[in-house]
């Protein structure tokens, strides 16, 4: 059984190696060490204009609108062509995933589960306890969680102010990079996000609208 636990131990050990070290704060950081927290904290709907790109081309671009609920932690998203066509309505909170509309290619595989993911990491502050807090090899100040259902999210803070949010497995293989470069004014008007898949991709959003909302506005009105 001893042999057994160090075995599991050194797994543990190994599966965390590749993430990213992050140092103990130190000096005055460390007195007054804060987490990066861009994130929405009432009810916003924002509409992008989303560039697809793949392979190094863009691939199509479509409007995007989304809101978002960090009370009820909901998320409303619909999808457009450049046409003005919705070609994907969806939903997600803690009723579950419910899709309106779902036209191919947005139609297949776990497009809808995924990218509902997607926006939660962008948008919505994550719940889980710190893991580590301290200043990554290039000085940015980062908050890392640890995932309930495995793997880790990190959200770091450079000196320039540029944001970024990182999704990793439980074995520190990064899944999702996002940068926010829309700062002071709003973090959110400009969104890189770079997805590391089967075909990977980087999704490029440019803030045309945002406002906070007080009722159950219909997406697409």
């Amino acid at each position: 059984m001893k042999g057994l636990l160090l075995l599991i131990g050194s797994f543990l050990l190994v599966s965390c190696a590749a993430l990213p070290l992050v140092r103990p704060p130190t000096g005055s950081l460390g007195k007054t060490f804060t987490c990066p927290s861009p994130f929405f904290t009432e009810k916003t709907r924002l509409i992008h204009a989303i560039e697809v790109r793949a392979a190094g081309k863009t691939q199509t671009v479509m409007i995007g609108v989304t809101i978002t609920d960090p009370v009820t932690r909901s998320i409303s998203c619909a999808l457009m062509s450049a046409e003005g066509m919705v070609i994907f309505e969806a939903a997600a909170g803690p009723d579950g995933l419910k899709i309106s509309r779902a036209l191919p290619p947005f139609d297949s595989g776990d497009f809808a589960r995924n990218m509902m993911d997607d926006i939660d990491l962008i948008f919505l502050a994550p719940q889980e306890a710190l893991a580590q807090q301290g200043v990554l090899a290039a000085g940015e100040r980062v908050c890392r969680r640890h995932k309930k259902q495995g793997g880790w999210i990190d959200v770091s803070e450079g000196r320039d102010g540029r944001i970024q949010i990182r999704r990793y497995s439980e074995g520190g293989s990064l899944k999702r990079s996002v940068t926010l470069t829309g700062r002071p004014f709003n973090p959110y008007s400009t969104i890189e996000l770079h997805a590391s898949e089967l075909v990977s991709y980087t999704l490029m959003m440019t803030l045309i609208e945002s406002e906070a909302v007080q009722d159950e506005p219909q997406l697409m009105e």
